[in-house]
Parts: structure tokens; sequence; C-alpha cells
């Protein structure tokens, strides 16, 4: 075995082939194994392969268990959303900021993985002080930030690796020219992040196809893009539903809570109670043809609590409020009910509830 290691090193290997990573490494060293498989040894009359075929069945199994042979680390991302892998730096996510990952370490690559899912895999870099950036990493801040894309060093390694293609500019000019540099921008990335879910080609044809009807719209892309990728036997194109469909199947599924809010107070000894509710007002509210409508009814609570408070005696005691809110209330004519009430510091006795019918 060594004397056959140094022979395939001063044959193949000499002078040191120039590469610019490990995979391109590889795929030379694979087509020398190809082309040794014909090879006889000392006059043999069976070839280098034909023998490993005769031999294999009767090697021993190789085991099910799935064995980790990269080492395990778990560096930090830093505000670049990098980590540093034997003085290199790989991109990662942008979610990851601030985080540790968990890192195999690879003889010709590095996978990253949040718990137990694999996020990326990044060839290794050769050498120190590298980086290795995915533009697909950064879209979430460019989306915010579309100035900065540009100049962006993920930008300039997808140019080199052919993924941003002569479209995508020509996509981009479009869009910068139709709706502002920072707008058109932003539409590029909105056609950047269909990438992560289609076919690279049908985003391609997508976009050579909205520019060529004289549109710039990301909907109108992906729309492109689901019809190439039905045309070409895959998925069907996803049909979204209206929103007035999509409402009632939401509203069938789920029953409306009725919403409350109760200001109320608590009498001194002696006093009688003056209650006023808001089922008063709710005949009023009727003819407007508004009763049905959760805000109407609480819109009289508030004339209801102004009033009584605008009526309010001096001698009467201070109001103790006690506001209930229910899992679906969020309008502020309940919580301005409940502050005018709370703040008019003297009022007759009063309690207010609002219930809102089902929409």
């Amino acid at each position: 075995m060594e004397h056959e290691g140094g022979r395939f090193r001063r044959s193949h290997l000499v002078p040191v082939p120039e590469v610019d990573t490990l995979a391109e490494l590889n795929e030379k060293i694979e087509q020398i194994e190809i082309a040794e498989d014909v090879r006889h040894i000392d006059n043999r009359p069976t070839s280098v392969g034909f023998d490993f075929d005769y031999e294999a069945p009767l090697l021993a199994p190789l085991p099910f268990e799935d064995f980790d042979i990269g080492l395990t680390l778990t560096p930090k991302v830093d505000k670049t959303s990098r980590i540093t892998v034997r003085q290199n730096k790989y991109s990662v996510p942008a979610r990851f900021i601030g985080t540790n990952v968990r890192v195999s370490l690879r003889a010709d690559e590095v996978w990253v993985f949040e718990r137990n899912e694999l996020v990326v895999r990044h060839p290794r870099l050769a050498g120190r002080y590298g980086f290795r950036d995915l533009l697909d990493h950064y879209l979430e801040i460019l989306r915010h930030k579309p100035g900065a894309l540009e100049h962006s060093t993920g930008l300039a390694a997808a140019r080199e690796r052919g993924q941003f293609t002569e479209t995508h500019d020509a996509f981009w000019a479009a869009a910068r020219e139709s709706r502002g540099r920072s707008e058109g921008t932003r539409a590029l990335i909105e056609v950047l992040l269909l990438h992560r879910r289609l076919p690279d080609e049908a985003v391609i044809a997508g976009m050579k196809a909205v520019l060529e009807a004289g549109s710039v719209s990301p909907d109108l892309v992906a729309i492109e893009v689901r019809k190439a990728v039905a045309a070409a036997g895959g998925p069907p194109p996803v049909v979204i539903a209206p929103p007035s469909a999509a409402y009632g199947r939401c509203a069938a599924r789920t029953p409306r809570r009725s919403t409350m809010t109760t200001v109320q107070r608590s009498e001194r000894p002696g006093q009688s109670p003056q209650p006023q509710s808001v089922a008063d007002f709710a005949s009023a509210a009727a003819a407007e043809g508004s009763v049905a409508h959760s805000w109407s009814v609480q819109r009289w609570a508030i004339r209801a609590a102004q009033a009584h408070a605008s009526q309010a005696s001096g001698d009467q005691p201070r109001l103790r409020t006690k506001i209930r809110y229910s899992s679906g209330l969020r309008s502020p004519y309940s919580r301005s009910a409940a502050r005018a009430v709370s703040t008019s510091g003297r009022a007759s006795g009063l309690e207010v509830s609002a219930f809102a019918a089902a929409r």
C-alpha cells in the first residue's frame, strides 16, 4: 500500500497540480483513478479494475450508523454574519448573528448546523485569512439597507461563481429605472428570495418573461416562475384565494369571541347605585345600522361615560376603576371609554359594559 501510494504521487502529483479548491483537486484525482483501472501490474493477465471488482464482494460491509468524520466546533457568529474556522471566515444566515452554531470541520468542507439541521455547506478554504460569502445569507439585511447591495462582497462572489447572471443585472437596471434606486433594489431582492424555494433556471426564465412584458413586478416574476416549473413537470403553481374567501374559511374554523370592557366602581355604604348600561344606547345605534359593529357599541359607551362624568357632584366618592380586557379586545374605543371615566375624578355610580356582537 505504501509503495502504491508513492508511485501514484510521483506519477500524477508531480509537479503539484494547480487548483482553486479541494473539490477541483478531488475531481482530477477521480479521473486519474478511472484511468488507472486499466493498468496491469507485473505482466498480470488481469487489470487493476478487474481484480478490484472480483475482490469487492469479499470485503466486510460498511457500518449502518453514520459516522461523523469531521471535527466539531462551536464558533460564535460575528456582526458581519460570519464564523471564523481555522483563521478563515465563512458566512451564515443573518438570523444567527450573536449566537453560537455547531460546525463540522471536514477535510474538504465546512458544515454548519442549527441543532441537528444542516444550514449551509461551504468548501473548506486553504491558507489563512480568506473568506467565503453567500449573497443569500444577507438578503434580509439588504432588504432594509438596499444601498449596500451594489458594493457587497456577497454580490461580487455571486458574480464570480456565475450565480448572479446577466438577466439579474438587466432586471435590476430596469427596476431601478422604473422605481428608483432603493425600491428597484428591493424588487430585485424579492426576486432573489425566490431562489431559496424554486429552481434557478425557472427564476431566470420568469425574469426574462417579465422583462419582455415591460414590467419589473416581483409578483409577476413569481407567477411566471411557477408557470415555468409546472411546464417542466414540477409541482403546479399555488393559487392564492381572494381575501374574502380566505377570511370566510378562517371565520368558519374559529368562532369569534365577544369583546367586553367593564368599568365599575365600589359604592359607599348607604348610597344607592345608579347603573346605566350601553344596552340603552343600542337602539340608537341600530337606527344607524351599525349595532353589529363592536366599535359602534363601544363608541356609545364612551358617550355614556362622558355624560355621567359631566354630571358628577362634588360630594360623591372617587371612582376605583377595574378594567377587564378579553383576549380579542384591541380597539382604542374601549380604552378611551375606561380612560374617560378613570380620569374624571368624581362621578356618579357607573357601570358601562360593551359586548360586541359577532361580525
